[in-house]
């Protein structure tokens, strides 16, 4: 019963909050220039009107298959990889470096490289999803699979385990709530991949939706478009939290 009043209680803050924050934006646009802000009203009846006549959804989908596409093979190799390096330690020494330095860098200044190496297209914008996503989910599993107590492997060894047993049933389970909070932070940068994707390489989904928005000085349009990539990212991170909190219930048992 406390945790159903709990969750009313959220829930219901979030209400409030959203429904003041649209207020103020309504009474903020009245009292501003319509170049520069547009109503909250006017920005719901254009998304209303990109979603009926099918521009939204196109946009969302061209978007989605790009944010996806970069973002799954970053959990693939940004977790295969995490792991290798924290098993294999000559091999983490030799690399470590390198991964802070391209953690440290701004992906977006890697984009006209990839553009003169690979042109336009949708390989190059996934790979520069691939790019903004992977570290954080790489360095999140090495630092979660170095953190595995030596007993647990000793354990593990002293059951004469193959190493195949032991990523499987040690090594693996204990680094996947590190690697779900990668996978979190990696959303994020994801998302902020494709819109740098879509503006500096081909302009396509979202980002051309708000590309052109700008260039026709259609400021509702604009304002929707960002809403949608906001939500899309609330949505997103939202998910990622509660698959992180479900793998990682059992962390709480083990102190």
């Amino acid at each position: 019963m406390r945790t159903r009043d709990t969750v009313a209680a959220r829930w219901s803050a979030y209400a409030v909050a959203l429904a003041l924050g649209a207020a103020l934006w309504e009474l903020a646009a009245s009292r501003t220039s319509a170049a520069f802000l547009a109503p909250f009203t006017t920005t719901l009846a254009r998304i209303a009107e990109y979603t009926k006549s099918g521009v939204l959804t196109d946009a969302l989908l061209s978007s989605l298959a790009l944010f996806f596409t970069g973002l799954a093979g970053a959990i693939l190799i940004g977790i295969a990889a995490g792991l290798l390096l924290a098993r294999v330690r000559l091999l983490r020494v030799a690399l470590e470096n390198y991964i802070m330095v391209l953690y440290a860098t701004p992906m977006v200044a890697l984009i006209p490289f990839i553009l003169s190496m690979m042109g336009f297209g949708f390989a190059p914008k996934a790979l520069v999803v691939f790019l903004f996503a992977v570290f954080p989910i790489l360095y999140n599993t090495v630092e979660g699979a170095r953190s595995l107590k030596p007993e647990l492997i000793e354990v593990a060894q002293s059951f004469r385990s193959s190493e195949w047993a032991l990523w499987r049933d040690v090594l693996i389970p204990y680094t996947l709530p590190f690697a779900l909070t990668g996978v979190r932070q990696g959303v994020g940068r994801g998302l902020v991949g494709m819109v740098a994707a879509e503006f500096f390489l081909s302009s396509s989904g979202i980002g051309q939706l708000i590309m052109k928005s700008g260039q026709d000085f259609d400021i509702p349009g604009l304002y929707g478009a960002i809403i949608v990539i906001a939500v899309l990212g609330v949505a997103l991170m939202s998910l990622a939290r509660a698959l992180e909190n479900r793998f990682a219930a059992w962390r709480g048992l083990e102190r």
